[in-house]
């Protein structure tokens, strides 16, 4: 028989970097949830990401276990380290910040393609290229086909 689940809380979390201070320990600890043990799994499970902001999906149960879902890296987070910048632009249709071609968009897609709403790989490369532009950053060279 499965669990009655009691609550689900979404964190971004740096990988590698789970420590009970917030938002980690306030999110949990009001939940009831054992903060060092989430933080140890957390930590073990995202070694290879260290430093990168991942998402995480925390699913606790009415006998205050949990289980979670590490996510890959947001989109404009991948797009700031292809290009390696520190922001986007404040105005992203006036003030371009940055290049990436179509390559790295693609790698981007193919990484983030279980997390994003589509189908092709095409239509997940045009949702990394609109949120590029979206962030001042101009996509360069012939889009493939």
């Amino acid at each position: 028989m499965a669990k009655e689940v009691s609550a689900m809380i979404k964190l971004q979390v740096r990988g590698g970097a789970a420590n009970p201070s917030p938002p980690v320990g306030p999110a949990l600890g009001a939940k009831g949830v054992n903060i060092m043990e989430f933080c140890k799994q957390f930590n073990a499970r995202t070694q290879e990401k260290q430093g990168k902001l991942c998402p995480v999906v925390i699913t606790v149960y009415v006998d205050k276990s949990f289980d979670f879902v590490v996510k890959n890296p947001p989109v404009p987070v991948q797009l700031l380290e292809a290009a390696k910048l520190k922001s986007g632009s404040a105005i992203p249709n006036r003030t371009k910040v940055g290049k990436v071609n179509w390559d790295q968009v693609k790698a981007i897609a193919e990484d983030k393609m279980s997390d994003l709403n589509c189908f092709t790989l095409e239509s997940a490369m045009s949702m990394v290229a609109g949120t590029a532009r979206s962030m001042g950053i101009t996509v360069t060279g012939q889009k493939p086909n």
